[in-house]
């Protein structure tokens, strides 16, 4: 097993100080599906209930919290990499994104939102009415 000396430093801050010394991230995946917008986020070994979502002013907030590894009775922590504590990323969902619609479900580790695109941001035919009596162009 190689040895990382930022990894090591990293977890030595951690231990002094009481927090994680990189930033805690919450990758995700987000693409365009027909009408509606799909984010993915992952989030393992997060509890369901521990995930919270909140909309304010078009900006989506996405909490959420892992427990860290405790160290019971018999047990020795060899290696503890995955990061625990709370957690937030906040995105930006514009006004083409109709945002009381929002749809989140969370299976295997993965928090997937789908929001809806807004009726007024869709693409829509518009119908030309023709007349029979020509109108005179004057500047």
């Amino acid at each position: 097993m190689r040895t990382d000396p930022f990894r090591e430093f990293d977890r030595l801050t951690q231990n002094l100080l009481g927090q994680a010394a990189r930033p805690v991230t919450m990758p995700i995946d987000a693409f365009r599906d027909d009408h509606e917008f799909v984010v993915s986020f992952d989030l393992p070994g997060v509890d369901a209930d521990s995930i919270d979502l909140e909309v304010e002013r078009n900006v989506l907030t996405v909490r959420a919290s892992r427990p860290p590894l405790q160290n019971a009775e018999g047990r020795e922590i060899v290696l503890n990499e995955r990061p625990a504590g709370a957690f937030s990323r906040q995105l930006f969902l514009g006004d083409t994104l109709d945002a009381d619609r929002i749809d989140a479900a969370y299976a295997d580790g993965v928090l997937t939102l789908r929001i809806p695109i807004a009726e007024q941001a869709k693409p829509r035919k518009i119908s030309i009415h023709a007349t029979d009596r020509q109108q005179a162009i004057s500047r």
